[in-house]
């Protein structure tokens, strides 16, 4: 059998030494890279801006957000300026001036901007459409001047909200994944949780449909982390805060 030369020896064994002397600090790992992504929830009353980052890595198709700042729209809801649309869309430049500082400069045109309206814009746009048009012309004409990826500005129907919340609340109680004892992600194994929503004029009960039974026409599908969910909202018109409050003043007057 031949041995190794000396020369080749010596250098495996430098080679050796150098690599138990260098600290694993030494040499990082190169971090996933982080993305962010706005979202403007135009409520009846008011206008929020939130901040969304996640890295590269997803669940089954599916990203692993968090939310890390927010930003409130001074001034009522953007429903209220339906007699000047141009002041809707100006006042939210405050606060996505504000968001340009929260996200790298690199970053603010592969950064996705929504804007979605809901209870008072549905409203609006049933009695008068024209000016529920003017309006997201306008909002949609300060989001598109913005640095950001504009992605789109729309009224969400009832049933399109309340799956929206579904999500959110089943997001935050890990009912999709979790992590294990690794830190990796993965199924919870956990059932997924109905929601009530309480407005001013109604209350709205969301929940999954049983796999077997055939999804509605007012039903909403949706795919996340590799799962389909079929959700189904009811609604319970009187019992929102301002009905129940009513009554309860009637009982007391009576």
């Amino acid at each position: 059998r031949e041995l190794l030369p000396p020369w080749l020896v010596i250098v495996a064994g430098l080679t050796g030494i150098v690599l138990l002397c260098v600290s694993t600090k030494d040499v990082p790992m190169a971090p996933l890279r982080t993305k962010y992504g706005i979202v403007l929830d135009a409520g009846p009353s008011r206008t929020i801006l939130f901040i969304y980052q996640w890295t590269t890595t997803d669940a089954n198709k599916t990203g692993v957000i968090r939310g890390c700042s927010s930003c409130p729209v001074q001034g009522p809801g953007v429903s209220s300026y339906s007699d000047s649309p141009q002041k809707a869309g100006k006042s939210l430049e405050p606060c996505l001036n504000w968001a340009q500082n929260e996200i790298p400069a690199e970053q603010h045109s592969q950064t996705p901007l929504y804007l979605g309206a809901t209870a008072s814009m549905r409203q609006l746009n049933f009695t008068h459409p024209i000016l529920s048009d003017s309006l997201l012309a306008a909002l949609t004409g300060t989001l598109k001047s913005s640095p950001f990826s504009f992605q789109g500005a729309q009224v969400l129907s009832s049933p399109e909200e309340e799956a929206l919340n579904w999500v959110a609340v089943n997001y935050v109680l890990e009912n999709f994944f979790k992590y294990d004892w690794r830190g990796q992600l993965v199924p919870s194994r956990k059932g997924m949780a109905g929601v009530l929503s309480v407005g001013g004029s109604s209350a709205q009960l969301t929940s999954e449909l049983e796999k077997e039974k055939q999804i509605p026409k007012e039903g909403v599908r949706l795919q996340l982390y590799g799962q389909t969910h079929r959700v189904l909202t009811r609604q319970c018109p009187c019992h929102g805060t301002e009905q129940l409050r009513s009554r309860l003043l009637s009982l007391l007057i009576q």
